[in-house]
């Protein structure tokens, strides 16, 4: 594994200062710990943002620079909007079976990257390692679903 880069660091103290201060469920989306069926929602959309954006279900904080990352890596050009209305425009782009692929795939390479900087905080720092394993657990289960995404959506 490689060393982690001032990047990285300076992307997960974002992410750490964003959950102290409550950022990430400034829309509602950390309100309950249930598990989330995707025919509850009005719309797709909404759905999977309820599964792929909110970390307290991905394990993964996904700012608006990801998502706009996640968009670059799919073929999506996109400017920088609130994170809900970012998000349903990449679902926007996402049109096509091949599209969405692209997008499930981009995200899961965003989501192992996350993974592997939260493995070597674990193994750093043995004592926080419970949450970083929590994280990297939630974060596989998100990404075990994509199959099933592409399904119900196509």
């Amino acid at each position: 594994m490689d060393k982690m880069n001032m990047k990285d660091i300076a992307d997960l103290r974002a992410e750490f200062d964003a959950m102290k201060e409550g950022a990430f469920c400034e829309d509602g989306s950390c309100s309950s710990d249930e598990e989330v069926d995707l025919r509850d929602y009005p719309s797709y959309t909404e759905a999977l943002y309820a599964k792929l954006v909110a970390p307290h279900v991905s394990g993964i904080y996904l700012s608006r620079w990801d998502i706009k990352d996640i968009a670059d890596a799919a073929g999506d050009s996109m400017s920088i909007h609130p994170r809900k209305r970012m998000f349903e425009l990449l679902m926007k782009f996402a049109v096509s079976q091949e599209r969405m692929q692209l997008v499930l795939d981009a995200l899961e390479n965003h989501m192992l990257s996350k993974m592997e900087i939260y493995a070597e905080l674990a193994e750093t720092f043995p004592h926080s390692a419970e949450i970083f394993n929590e994280k990297i657990a939630k974060a596989e289960k998100t990404i075990k679903l994509f199959p099933q995404i592409m399904n119900e959506y196509f």
